[in-house]
This record gives C-alpha cells, structure tokens and sequence, in this order.
C-alpha cells in the first residue's frame, strides 16, 4: 500500500479473506489452472480482493453481492474466451471505476498501463451503450473503435453481456425486452463476426428465451424429448467411423451436439415446418488431437464417405480457403441407409479452439516474433475500412448494413489476376466492383464472370471470377441500392441518391421561383414549410423535389399561398395528424384513454390498469397465451403485439420507452382471430372433412379459407375465431388427425 496516494484506502496486503471468499477466488483459480498455460495468481488475488472490497455492501437486483458480477465474468473470460491472465485481471475490476471510488490512477499503480487501458475501454463502453434508441449505432461505431485500439475490451464486454443476460430474468419484464432485444441486434451479431460461436449461439437463446419464453420452452422441452433417440442414433452412426480411426491409431474426440435453440426455432419459422420435420437438428463434430494436420482431416472425410453416401452440394471447405474471423473446418452432409441426412463437421483441436473461442484462441497460437496474426489483422483492417467510409446520415442505416455484414455467410471470389476476396453471401457484381475500390464501383457499366458478360444484379457463387468494364464517367443507379448488401455499396449509393434529389429539389424550388415570381407572390421559407406539412410532406424540400419531378403540380401550391395571402389562413387540406407530445403527455393520454374497446378485460396492463384503450396488431395477430407487449402510441392508446414480432422488436430499439408490460387476464370470454395452415394431398372431400372437423367436433367458427392445389397437393390457410393459444393448439393437433392431411402449423 502506497501510504503516499491518499486516495487510495483499500489495503489489498492486509486483507484476510473468509472461508466463503476464499473458495470464490479458489474456483477462479482452478479455472485458470485448468485452461490457462501460465498466469500471475498473486495479480489476480489482489484484483479478486480489490473486486470484493470496492463493491462491499452493493447487491445486483437478484438480491446478490455485486462482487459476484464481475468475478463471474472473469470466468466466462477464462473458460470461453481463454486469452491471458492481463484480461482476467480487467474483468475482475470492469465495474470498479465507474461504480466504485476507486479511480484510474488507483487502477495503474496496482496493475499498470496495459490493465488501466483496458479498464478505461470498458469503461467508456458501457457509458456510450446507456444512449437510446437510434444512438445505439453511434454507440456501435465506438465500440468497435475501441476494439481496433485494443481488442480485449470487447472480449471482456461481451463476457460481461453475456452474464447479464444469464441474470436477466431478475429484471422488470419490459427491461428485459430491451436488453435482450439490444443484445440481439448488437451484441450476438459481433460475437459472430469474432468466431465466437458459443457465446453468440448462447446470447440469441438467452434473448430469444428473454422475448419469447413460451416459444423457448416448447423447443428445449422437444429437443430434452428426443434426447435419448439422438444419442443412441449418433452411437449407431460413428460405431464403424470410430473403429476405422482406431485402426488407423488416430487420437480423436466425437461430439454430436444438438443445434441452439434459436436457431431450431428460426428454422421452423422459415421453413414454415413443425418441429418434427426440422431433421437436421445437430451434427457430428470429428475433433483431431494435435499434433494431427489440415490433411489428417480429410482422410477421415474419405473414411466418412466410403460409408455413407455425401450430398456434394452440401460439402464446405474452410480449411483451405479460411472465414475472414479465422474459422476452418470440413464440413459435408452424409445420407444413412435410412435415408437420414446427417451433418458432419471434421477439424483439429486447434482448428475447434478456434471456431469455439473464435480470433481470441490465436493468442493460444502464436504467430510471429510480435504474437499477431494474420487472421486478426484481417479482421481489424475490415473494422477499420468500414469506419473509414462516411457512415449514412442515418445512425439505424448504419446498424442495419453492420448487421448484413456481420451475420450472412461467406462466399470466396476471385480477381482477373487471382486474388481472392471475400464477400457476404447474395453479393454481386456491383459489391465486388466497391470492395476494389469506390471509384470502380462508381464508374462500373458491366462484368464479366468466369469469362461470360453477366448483368451487373447478378448475384455472385463461390469460387466465381469476376472482372468489372468501368466508363469514363459516373455510372451510379439509385435501383442498385436494393441489389447490393455490403456496407460500402450501400453507403455510396445512398450518398448518390441524396445528392440526386438535392438538385432535382433545387430544379423545383427554381421553377416555384419563377411562378412566384410572375404572380408576384413572396412568401418565406418558414411559411413554405408549413405549406409544404398542409400538404402532408415532412419538409419543404420534399416538396420541392415533387415539383422538381412534376409528380406536384406548382400550380396548386400557388392557389393555396395566393389563398393564404389575401385572407391570412393556411386551411387543412385533407386531414394530417402533426401534434407533437411530450413523454409525460403521451403517458396522461395512456391513462386518461377511452376504456371501452372489446371486452375492456382481456389484458392487465402494468400489472393493474385493465380497462386502457388498446388494440391488437394486425402484423402478427396476438392471441392469448402469447408473450406480448405494449406500446404506447402518440394518441395515448397501445398497440400489442407478439413479443417476437419484426415489428415490435423496431419499436424496442426506436421507442424504448413506449413499452408497456402487457399480461393476460385470467377467464378470457372474447374471441381472436388466428390462422392455420394446412398442407396436404388434393383428394376428394378433403375440404369438407376439415370444414365438419371446425365446426362440428371443435364447434370453431371460421373467417375464411383459401385453398391452393398442385400435382395433387394442396395448402390452405384457414382464418378462424379462437380463445387463445391453447384452443388453436388443439385443432391444430385435430386437423393433423385428417386423413391425407401432412403437415399444420400456425399461419403467421
């Protein structure tokens, strides 16, 4: 203890810890004993005794210590994320400096500048993710600017999200709407892009079961079902592989993992299938010890495949040609005797350490004298070249073309003289010509792929040669903005587009100058502009550009400010609703609304008010026992919808504090109109078996039904009247009792 500083006042020496702190800090240690070639035990002794000291007295929501927080992410740092005894250390104080009186100077004469700096990171991080709503994106770009300085700090955010998503459900319910909403949209896209496969697949589970609990619990409890079929079933399948390796004296670890839930779910939303339809539900990972190389790996593929029959299409190579965050693995579809598609992933162990734990394994894998690598420098120069290039004026924009980026899958393709690039997946010609450089993409009028001239909307294959024709001058078309999907495209094109209507604004304002001008009418901008709202435009330059255009005759603009002139009023034309309110505003109409709409008992809102105004979304149809949620609206009234609804997961990042926590009331007598679809063989009476099965066995009166046949099939969606999610399950579960019948599912 430095007796000089007085404000340092926690003496980390003297302190004694009891039993219970003795076996916390125990089993941090043994964690990094366990994953960890070496590390500094009397580092992370006074950073635990710090931890504990500076939180004392604080707790969590969960009724907790606090110090349990930050010791708990140290751990996920160690067992998930593995890199060194430096990042342990950072975790362990993460929260000390913004929550505690211990300062930064505190943290550098303890620990020195390599910990301050990431600590200082962290710090600024979390002050830059309490922003709002379309502020997210700006919070983004920081992160990630932090991130190229040093890229721990991320490392050990995401250890620190993960915990509080693991602790979420101590949170009010519309707290952990946004959180997990935010976590999904942000935070487990960037886990992707890392390689962090395990943290990313658990953040959308903990999100998904966070949003949408009744839709988590149907899929966990059907994979705990099929839980003892799927091991017996990947016995069976390995049994000759397994004694294939033996022979060969080959060192090996088999995995048949199930996939994440969320991803299961996703699927069964996609494919718009059943459960029970969703075959390819895990996959077998052959994991080779080392010393074992890249080409051990496909002699155990040649094994695979002279036992079951490969499906080519399916076959991936990424050990040959690597993802841009490092990943590398064989992976191939195999068919049984039985028919059954299986998915087969073949690596070393230190190609899984890597795909596991993603670019923070390479620190386990040093490359160099300097301890970089390649992987990471290509991933950081990505980050760097995106934050290089003007982000559009629109913050959510710039989210949304992060996000494209971050979660589509790759595809690999080359230059005219052999250089491979990697793109995301839909790419096109258009993408390429930016990813080379902007000014080719600006001036790009043709390509040419494998040789054949192709349209510039042509989406781009693995392994494709490409070669863009450029012109002279600009060639930007504003169509191109829905055919492109990387972030440089796009921001370029978006910048071209507004350029374009500027001047064509400018063309329209000149030719309102001049009819003003021979009417011999003046007005000011400011008078224009309430004009320009009368005629339901949100600016005047808008309109402007519809003259500009000619789509907005100048004339009618005339007559009204002529009108407005000789009798001092701007008249409504057609009816605009432009009120604004304040927070406080918008909740006193909430409460002061009309309660008088359906039954008025359906819903308990905020836990008491059961009477509100509200209305249920068309876009997802909720009906109850459902999760949803509330929003308030500008009018006072709420709008519910499925928690997993696109719709509401937009107003959670755009209107946060719109959302109110929205429940079932108990008894519900009224009616809900849901949807069913039906997918079965066209046969004779099919129609009216289903239509007796309603109305006669399950007495459910329908809405309408629309019915669609081909080679023999038929699907039909089928609106009815229902009381909630449990009535539609049972005619669900009746109708798949319809001879001929194949497949029902809820109609979203």
């Amino acid at each position: 203890m430095d007796n000089t500083d007085e404000h340092i006042k926690y003496d980390l020496e003297g302190l004694k810890l009891n039993k219970a702190l003795r076996q916390d800090l125990k089993s941090l240690l043994d964690l990094c004993e366990e994953y960890m070639e070496e590390y500094d035990e009397d580092a992370i002794t006074k950073a635990f005794k710090l931890c504990y000291m500076s939180h004392e007295g604080i707790t969590r929501a969960s009724g907790e210590p606090y110090y349990y927080h930050p010791v708990d992410v140290a751990k996920i740092v160690v067992r998930e994320i593995n890199i060194d005894d430096v990042s342990v250390i950072a975790a362990l104080l993460h929260d000390t400096v913004e929550d505690t009186d211990v300062n930064m100077d505190d943290i550098r004469n303890w620990f020195g500048d390599e910990v301050a700096l990431i600590i200082d990171g962290v710090t600024k991080i979390e002050g830059v993710f309490k922003s709002r709503d379309a502020k997210q994106a700006e919070a983004f770009m920081k992160l990630l600017l932090s991130m190229a300085e040093d890229i721990r700090v991320v490392l050990i955010k995401f250890a620190d999200r993960l915990h509080n998503m693991r602790t979420i459900q101590h949170l009010r319910r519309e707290k952990q709407i946004k959180i997990a909403t935010e976590t999904m949209e942000l935070y487990a896209p960037l886990a992707h892009r890392f390689g962090l496969f395990r943290i990313k697949n658990e953040l959308e589970d903990l999100c998904f079961k966070a949003i949408d609990p009744t839709s988590y619990k149907f899929v966990a409890r059907k994979l705990r079902e099929k839980k003892e079929d799927r091991e017996g079933f990947v016995h069976e399948f390995m049994r000759p592989i397994e004694n294939e390796l033996e022979k060969l004296s080959y060192n090996f670890e088999i995995k048949g993992r199930p996939k994440h839930i969320f991803s299961i779910y996703r699927k069964m939303q996609r494919q718009q299938k059943p459960f029970e339809e969703i075959y390819d539900l895990f996959a077998i990972r052959i994991i080779l010890e080392d010393p074992h190389k890249k080409e051990d790996c496909w002699r155990v593929y040649s094994i695979i495949t002279d036992w079951y029959t490969p499906i080519p299409e399916r076959f991936r190579d990424f050990i040959s040609v690597p993802k841009t965050n490092g990943y590398q693995s064989l992976h191939t579809t195999v068919i049984t005797n039985k028919g059954r598609k299986v998915e087969v992933q073949i690596r070393t162990r230190r190609m899984d350490d890597i795909a596991e734990k993603g670019l923070a394994a390479h620190w386990k894998y040093k490359e160099g004298a300097d301890g970089g690598s390649e992987s990471l420098s290509r991933f950081i120069s990505w980050v760097r070249d995106v934050l290089d290039n003007p982000r559009p004026d629109a913050a959510t924009d710039f989210v949304k073309d992060f996000q494209l980026n971050l979660y589509q899958d790759e595809i690999y393709v080359f230059t005219p003289d052999g250089e491979l690039r990697t793109l995301p997946r839909d790419a096109t010609p258009i993408d390429f010509a930016f990813e080379i450089h902007s000014e080719i993409g600006e001036r790009a009028m043709a390509a040419k792929v494998n040789g054949k001239m192709v349209p510039l909307r042509q989406k781009l294959k693995n392994g494709d040669q490409v070669e863009i024709i450029t012109g002279n001058k600009i060639n930007l078309n504003p169509d191109w903005i829905d055919d492109v999907v990387t972030h440089k495209a796009k921001s370029r094109i978006r910048q071209f587009i507004k350029q374009k209507q500027r001047k064509v604004a400018e063309e329209g304002r000149e030719v309102w100058n001049k009819r003003a001008e021979k009417g011999k009418l003046e007005i000011s901008d400011q008078e224009l502009t309430k004009f320009a709202k009368v005629f339901k435009y949100e600016a005047s330059q808008d309109l402007f550009y519809d003259i500009g255009t000619g789509i907005f005759d100048v004339n009618k603009l005339f007559k009204e400010v002529k009108k407005y002139k000789s009798t001092g009023r701007i008249d409504r034309i057609g009816e605009r609703e432009t009120e604004e309110f304040s927070e406080g505003e918008i909740q006193k109409k909430y409460i002061d609304a009309a309660r008088a709409v359906g039954d008025g008992k359906s819903l308990i809102i905020n836990g008491e008010i059961t009477n509100v105004k509200y209305s249920y979304a068309n876009c997802c149809n909720p009906i109850p026992g459902d999760d949803v949620i509330g929003f308030i609206s500008r009018t006072g009234d709420i709008k519910i919808h499925r928690s997993m609804c696109n719709n509401a997961r937009h107003l959670i990042k755009t209107e946060s504090d719109r959302i109110v926590d929205v429940n079932w009331a108990k008894n519900i007598e009224a009616k809900f109109l849901g949807a069913v679809k039906v997918i079965g063989e066209d046969r004779v009476g099919m129609i009216n078996d289903i239509t007796d099965v309603l109305s006669k066995s399950l007495e459910t009166n329908m809405k309408s039904i629309n019915v669609n046949s081909d080679s023999g099939m038929f699907e039909g969606i089928i609106t009815l009247y229902v009381n909630g999610i449990s009535h539609l399950n049972k005619i669900m579960k009746r109708l798949g009792k319809v001879e001929g019948v194949k497949n029902v599912l809820r109609y979203e």
